[in-house]
């Protein structure tokens, strides 16, 4: 991105405060998107062959982790590309609290649960968020807290190394 580039990020960490909540749209998991993505990154044979999944302890397929994760990523960068992030740097508790299934509805949640401005750089500061990928009841299928560094207003001119 430019200093023009009109997609460039706008909220910068000053913005943020403790409680924000966003939610994502909803999307449908499909059989063919699991055993498509476990085929390529995560061919366990409860993800990637239907057939055999019959006789796992889920009597089917089920998403990969890694691939709950990417949906997960797809649907927060729909509703938090306009934080203007430095980088992640971690996730804390992360729980696969529940197989995803074809047919499965979910939407991603995002709260903010702490802010920590910089002690020894005023152009950044850490934002702690909540996630959750939830089912279309309401269970939290996957549930993480992601540490994120992010900009302050004085972090819009970014050094380069």
């Amino acid at each position: 991105m430019t200093g023009t580039d009109p997609n460039r990020p706008t909220i910068c960490f000053e913005d943020l405060e403790v409680g924000d909540f966003r939610q994502s749209r909803s999307r449908t998991v499909t059989r063919d998107e699991i055993v498509e993505f476990a085929r390529q990154y995560d061919p366990q044979w409860f993800h990637s062959d239907p057939e055999a999944a019959k006789d796992s302890v889920f009597g089917e397929v089920v998403a990969s982790g890694i691939h709950v994760l990417a949906m997960w990523r797809q649907l927060d960068h729909e509703i938090n590309s306009d934080i203007d992030y430095v980088c992640g740097i971690g996730w804390n508790e992360l729980r696969l609290n529940r197989a995803i299934r074809a047919g499965d509805v979910i939407h991603v949640t995002s709260r903010i649960v702490d802010l920590i401005p910089s002690k020894t750089r005023e152009n950044r500061g850490t934002a702690l968020t909540r996630y959750a990928v939830v089912l279309e009841d309401g269970t939290e299928a996957v549930t993480f807290t992601s540490i994120n560094l992010v900009y302050t207003r004085n972090g819009r001119h970014r050094e380069r190394r």
